[in-house]
């Protein structure tokens, strides 16, 4: 397994070590010692997947603390492009965004710590993601970020007319109207 920084405090890319043969191809995708020896001590307590098709967008979420949620993030099924936004206010990187390219093809994982607010859209025809958190769903402290927020200035790699996004997430307020407490 291969663990890189991005930059982004917290913020990491794992890559798997992928075995191959004639059969297929197998891989651990989680292995809580070797997270532990990489210093991600994670008590993982809820597992979230979901499908959906080409241009939908789900995002950009976050749970305020104490119900911050760490997730590890990955794609079982096509393609997505994952995006965060840091909303930790002592960070250098507070208010940037990171994205990056998922996809059972690369099996890329990306690991994400509290203090950011998480975001998925769909490349391929369908895919099928799932995520990890260290933390169990509490609709009291969820949040979000509208997700075309021109101060971000997100690329999400599909042409606007065929974005599909929820009511629930169209009707969320811009990054500089937020109250988090990062």
């Amino acid at each position: 397994m291969k663990i890189e920084q991005t930059g982004f405090e917290g913020l990491l890319v794992i890559t798997p070590s992928v075995y191959a043969d004639e059969r297929g191809y197998f891989f651990e995708s989680y292995n809580k010692e070797t997270h532990a020896r990489a210093g991600l001590n994670f008590d993982w307590v809820q597992d979230n997947q979901s499908h959906s098709t080409y241009g939908v967008i789900r995002g950009l979420h976050f749970q305020n603390s104490p119900h911050a949620q760490t997730k590890l993030i990955r794609a079982l099924q096509g393609s997505i492009l994952d995006v965060v936004v840091d909303l930790r206010k002592s960070s250098s990187t507070f208010g940037k965004s990171f994205s990056l390219e998922l996809s059972a093809e690369n099996k890329l994982q990306l690991m994400v710590p509290k203090g950011f607010a998480h975001g998925f859209v769909i490349l391929s025809s369908t895919a099928d993601v799932m995520y990890k958190c260290d933390a169990l769903y509490n609709k009291a402290s969820e949040s979000g970020i509208i997700f075309n927020d021109p101060d971000l200035a997100i690329d999400w790699k599909i042409p606007a007319g065929e974005q599909v996004v929820s009511e629930k997430d169209r009707i969320l307020p811009r990054f500089n109207e937020m109250n988090f407490n990062f």
